[in-house]
């Protein structure tokens, strides 16, 4: 079982869960609560395959059908504890798009692009679901608030680059970069980083 798999397994879960703990603090139905975390985990990823012209990755596997299953169950099971924690969504979503950014940026290299392609493919395997998500549950888009959410994954391809210039590969390359990921979120979240607004005309 190598590193890619186990990571592309957790970001499954990890962005299920988010999705299917949003869905039931919105008093979906299983079927409903389901059916956004399925498109939460795989929409980027699909969207990033349609774009290099190969067939969208969980239509050659079930197992990530099983494995929102299992996010399911989990928020079933666990369910008043994790809604009441308000950071749980935060914490999930984050894990989610650290680690999906790695599987991104390693597929579009492995097709044979550029690493400027895999950098603007991985930012789409790890937002582009939780843009899915939002609509779904008629939310606000969090790759467009103030928030600094898209620009954690692009931080973490000029990471991904800099430990290849260093000579780091491997299960270390992919750690180390999801990793990033995952701290510039939490770090920016904690200390209110945000992009500054573009203000329309007439406002101040």
């Amino acid at each position: 079982m190598s590193v890619y798999f186990i990571l592309e397994m957790l970001g499954t879960l990890a962005f299920a869960i988010s999705g299917i703990r949003l869905a039931s603090a919105k008093r979906f139905d299983w079927f409903g609560a389901y059916v956004v975390g399925f498109t939460t985990a795989i929409g980027g990823g699909t969207m990033r395959d349609v774009m290099l012209s190969m067939t969208p990755f969980w239509m050659l596997d079930s197992v990530y059908l099983v494995v929102t299953a299992i996010a399911l169950g989990i928020v079933i099971v666990l369910g008043r504890y994790l809604i009441r924690l308000n950071n749980t969504f935060f914490i999930f979503d984050a894990v989610g798009l650290g680690l999906f950014t790695v599987v991104g940026i390693e597929k579009t290299l492995a097709a044979g692009f550029p690493l400027w392609v895999a950098v603007i493919m991985g930012t789409m395997t790890g937002a582009a679901g939780g843009v899915l998500r939002d609509i779904l549950i008629n939310e606000e888009p969090l790759i467009f608030r103030k928030e600094i959410y898209a620009l954690a994954c692009v931080f973490g391809g000029v990471v991904f680059w800099a430990c290849e210039q260093v000579g780091i590969t491997g299960a270390v390359l992919q750690i180390t970069t999801a990793a990033a990921v995952i701290a510039l979120r939490i770090v920016a979240v904690h200390y209110g980083l945000k992009l500054p607004t573009l203000k329309g005309e007439g406002k101040k």
